[in-house]
């Protein structure tokens, strides 16, 4: 007998600038193509959000972009601000590619997030 589901919300825990950082984290030279498809939204929305913000730079490479975050930044709703986005990297992104490093091998070889203290 199969499970009946519920219908899902169109809400989501993360939003499309959340998603498109991780995104950036993953893979610094990802593509405004690249990015739009896998969200459903315009090119360069997002992420013009996140640069006039101050989180993501840009440099242009040949045709493409190389991207940036930002060290250092935190949440921009006051209820978050005092956290550095750098604890929701470490939680999604390839730890390897963080651009700040903030996963770090311990003696086992385990690895180990360090997130900003409040």
């Amino acid at each position: 007998m199969s499970e009946l589901q519920e219908p899902r919300s169109s809400w989501t825990f993360l939003t499309q600038h959340a998603r498109v950082l991780l995104m950036i984290a993953r893979d610094a030279d990802v593509r405004l193509r690249d990015m739009a498809a896998a969200y459903r939204m315009t090119e360069r929305a997002v992420v013009a959000d996140l640069e006039n913000s101050g989180y993501v730079t840009h440099t242009r490479c040949g045709r493409r972009n190389h991207y940036r975050i930002v060290r250092g930044m935190h949440f921009r709703h006051p209820a978050e601000e005092r956290y550095e986005i750098a604890g929701l990297l470490a939680l999604f992104a390839d730890p390897a590619q963080l651009p700040d490093g903030s996963a770090s091998p311990d003696a086992a070889g385990e690895r180990h997030d360090r997130i900003a203290p409040p």
